[in-house]
């Protein structure tokens, strides 16, 4: 099955609550519109009228999902306080997928028979317009095109709690191999209210690898055709819809693909998707790993820090598999070694080991780029995954100390392509550096933090390379011919693939031109063979409600061009007023300014007062702020925050983001404090800047001091509800859900819809 008919508008399933009557005699008058209107996937608070007092408050949501094949069963439990003296009315209103059925229905409270009755659209449409039209909030508007659950007539109790339990049951939509279930939820900032959410999913083929577009989720693998699924603690109070897609597994890779239009690309943005089997790590001939720890032993690591590595590389040589293979390297002034080629692991090689790391002391400077040379030019072990995890905490002092010339013994001495993941210990590294060397050689950096475990960080991540699936990955892009699609794609982020290892997943970002179908081939050594995974997708399905993508990609690439400039600064002297760097920097604002995306750098674009259509000031400005610190803040805390930062954007899979992007836009600022921006607000595929009280939309925002509309319409008018419609059928209404005038291009016009004050 291909999918489901998208959603439509104003299809309503009314819940009426029929009350025992002493109940209903202490209720003096019940009201078509409550004065209460909860709806939890949108406000912290109940809507209410403009002459009404704000009393019933949502305090936090609990959602259970499970996924049985393409069915869906969504547990909603709802806890609400009145804050008031007084027994509150109140009516629930819930947006839910189409084809849903209720399937429960309950509340902390006196029991009475529950009817539900599906009303015709026209009459649910005219209910709708008629709650928003009388409560005054445009909040409200947000999820119009959504099928509605309302329950009319549940008593709050004087200072008191309720809960309410709904359990709904609906069909997923489905894309070859991938099943997407969506709960809908607000994308406005000022939403607080936490949603602990769970899943699980069960499905009678093996599941591949299980994926949130939207939060940060942690995934079990029970066995491997159920999954559950957990949000993260910090994901709880993030925006937006909750988003989570399965896919069925293939012969060996399996992978689809999620795309959004964009006319002014050639055609838009892709998000590939790509899973590994489940057990693909018990198949006979799976690649083995060469692992050579790498040790700092400068005159810094004295005490703790040497102990904590010690043992950290005690942990990794007995992670090993018998048969697998391991070196040590240390060094301060010298390099020395434990052999002069890894050894392979059996009793008697991890004893002499053990032996060697237990004498190590500390003492000396430190030789950074002999001790790198060294590890990358040992003889390789045949037929396994050459990983090298390097250790220090200081700037280079000994031997060859210059940045360009350690980064580029990655680049241009590394004959047996060894990964390199590189540990940053304290605030006294060169940032850039130990980024560049991971980056150029297909691994990832770390950076261990004053009070942190390096032990603890290092077996994170060595437990992280546990089972190679796939290495040396590459991507051929061809067309429906099979031939190399010369201009079909462009900008494909991460531009160099990652080895996958036991439960990764591939996550690339691209722009696609032309909607003619196309073909990846994902290829490289598959558990120790060369093979090749050919998928054929065609981008004529490409939908609006993908408009994570297009944010994800520009969170990406805006990454890339900092780290272009970063990079940049190793040069002696070099400065923001060279000509290439100029060119990054416009880049920069430009993607920046069009997907309301700002980190450290751009951050001022948000504040009130900044002339935004002044593109010589605004470009000095951001030149200036990269120069300072993207360019010389080289090692210290201001330097390991920005790596942290661009970690997170280079990496990003999730629509909500941490620091480093998301709806939010956090990032840690040069004291390694948490920064939120809250007044752009991107929603779907647009973003939009609060500027003297009113929204703007940012493909306008740059272009006149004062940008006078083309058109205005008022707030609850017939206008307004056109727009919301045509809104809705592109999943953009929440443009108008904002709190405040918006002034918005639409249609090839600038539209500014005059909202109510209160």
């Amino acid at each position: 099955m291909r999918g489901f008919p998208k959603r439509t508008v104003g299809l309503v399933i009314f819940l009426t609550l029929v009350l025992v009557c002493p109940i209903l005699a202490q209720i003096e008058h019940v009201s078509p519109v409550p004065p209460n209107i909860i709806m939890p996937h949108s406000r912290p608070y109940a809507f209410v009228p403009p002459q009404h007092e704000r009393t019933i408050e949502i305090t936090d949501v609990e959602v259970k999902i499970d996924i049985l094949e393409q069915t869906a069963t969504t547990t909603i439990e709802i806890r609400v306080e009145n804050k008031s003296s007084r027994r509150q009315e109140a009516e629930l209103v819930l947006p839910v997928p189409d084809s849903a059925v209720i399937r429960g229905f309950s509340y902390d409270g006196p029991h009475g028979e529950i009817t539900a009755k599906v009303l015709p659209k026209d009459e649910a449409k005219r209910i709708y317009e008629q709650l928003v039209s009388k409560i005054r909030d445009p909040a409200l508007v947000e999820f119009i095109g959504y099928n509605l659950i309302q329950s009319s007539i549940f008593p709050v109790e004087p200072r008191g709690k309720q809960k309410v339990r709904l359990t709904y049951e609906h069909l997923l939509e489905s894309d070859i191999n991938r099943i997407d279930y969506v709960l809908p939820r607000t994308e406005s900032l000022e939403y607080s209210v936490p949603w602990r959410i769970t899943a699980n999913i069960k499905a009678k083929r093996p599941i591949s690898t299980v994926y949130s577009a939207s939060h940060k989720v942690y995934i079990n693998r029970e066995s491997d055709k159920e999954v559950s699924v957990k949000i993260d603690v910090e994901a709880e109070k993030k925006p937006g819809p909750f988003r989570l897609s399965y896919l069925l597994e293939k012969n060996g890779v399996t992978a689809s693909l999620f795309a959004c239009p964009e006319e002014k690309v050639g055609g838009g943005y892709f998000l590939l998707l790509a899973g590994l089997p489940a057990d693909a790590a018990k198949e006979e001939g799976k690649i083995k790993r060469e692992v050579t720890i790498v040790i700092d032993r400068s005159g810094s690591m004295r005490s703790e820090k040497i102990e904590q590595v010690k043992e950290a590389a005690l942990q990794v040589i007995a992670g090993l598999n018998e048969g697998e293979a391991f070196n040590i390297i240390i060094y301060s002034n010298t390099v020395e070694f434990f052999s002069e080629k890894p050894v392979i692991k059996k009793k008697e090689t991890e004893q002499a080991a053990k032996k060697y790391i237990e004498g190590i002391t500390a003492t000396g400077g430190t030789n950074i780029y002999d001790a790198l040379m060294t590890a990358l030019k040992q003889p390789p072990t045949e037929g396994m995954l050459p990983i090298v995890l390097f250790l220090t905490d200081g700037l280079p002092t000994v031997g060859n100390t210059s940045e360009v010339a350690i980064r580029e013994l990655v680049v241009k001495s590394n004959p047996y392509n060894r990964r390199v993941f590189t540990f940053g210990v304290g605030f006294d590294v060169n940032a850039p550096l130990l980024e560049k060397i991971a980056q150029e050689s297909r691994a990832k950096s770390e950076f261990v933090l004053p009070k942190e475990d390096v032990e603890v960080k290092i077996g994170k991540v060595f437990i992280g390379l546990s089972g190679p699936i796939l290495a040396d990955t590459k991507l051929e892009v061809l067309d429906k011919d099979g031939d190399r699609a010369i201009g079909r794609v462009r900008d494909i982020l991460p531009s160099k693939l990652p080895d996958l290892f036991e439960g990764d997943q591939l996550v690339l970002v691209g722009q696609f031109v032309s909607k003619e179908p196309i073909q990846f081939t994902i290829s490289g050594n598959y558990l120790g063979k060369e093979r090749s995974f050919k998928f054929t997708f065609e981008f004529d399905k490409a939908d609006v409600r993908n408009g994570f993508v297009s944010r994800l990609w520009a969170s990406r690439k805006i990454a890339e061009l900092i780290d272009l400039v970063r990079q940049m600064g190793a040069e002696p002297g070099v400065t923001t007023s060279n000509p290439k760097i100029k060119e990054l920097v416009d880049e920069i604002i430009k993607l920046s300014t069009e997907f309301g995306i700002l980190t450290e750098y751009t951050a001022f674009l948000a504040q009130e007062g900044t002339e935004l259509h002044d593109h010589t000031v605004v470009r000095e400005m951001v030149g200036d702020r990269l120069q300072s610190r993207a360019v010389s803040a080289r090692s210290g805390m201001g330097a390991v925050n920005q790596s942290f930062n661009m970690e997170a954007m280079k990496s990003a899979s999730t629509a909500t983001g941490g620091y480093g992007g998301g709806y939010s836009n956090e990032y840690l600022d040069e004291n390694m404090q948490r920064v939120r921006i809250t007044n752009v607000q991107q929603v779907n595929d647009r973003a939009y800047y609060n500027k003297s009280n009113r929204w703007i939309d940012s493909r306008i925002v740059d272009k006149d001091k004062d940008i006078k509309p083309d058109k205005t319409i008022e707030f609850g008018s017939k206008e307004y509800f056109e727009l919301a419609d045509k809104l809705a059928k592109e999943n953009r209404q929440g443009s108008i859900a904002l709190k405040g005038d918006v002034l918005m291009q639409f249609e090839g016009k600038n539209i500014l819809i005059k909202m109510p004050n209160n």
